[in-house]
């Protein structure tokens, strides 16, 4: 077993896979999601963490709470996307982020050797 196996994910990364999950339909509007805490004992993470998750798809307009009875996909009303609508188009939006972001990044590391080459611009 390597050492990525035995990490524990954090709650961006548990909020992004039950992302996936959405989009992908394995929970669909009205669906509840697994219990905080049962969940956070599966994945070895604190209940805190599962937490944070869920708030962070309730932000995205994913999933609603439900005081006392646990957080459940958005069903939409009509007319608005559906939870695995929106899902998707997070997806390609961080897809999107995380090419140009990578674009940047050689971009930068394009100006620095040809200001080792050239010299500094003044």
């Amino acid at each position: 077993m390597d050492s990525q196996s035995k990490r524990k994910p954090n709650a961006r990364e548990i909020a992004a896979r039950l992302r996936d999950e959405i989009a992908a339909a394995t929970f669909g509007p009205g669906d509840r999601l697994p219990g905080g805490r049962a969940y956070a004992k599966k994945l070895g993470v604190s209940l805190m963490t599962v937490q944070s998750a869920y708030a962070q798809l309730q932000e995205d307009g994913l999933v609603e709470g439900v005081s006392g009875s646990g957080t459940y996909v958005r069903d939409p009303a009509p007319g608005e996307p559906t939870p695995r609508d929106s899902a998707r188009r997070l997806n390609e939006l961080q897809a999107e982020v995380e090419r140009v972001s990578n674009e940047l990044a050689d971009l930068a590391e394009r100006v620095r050797l040809l200001e080792q080459t050239v010299g500094p611009a003044e």
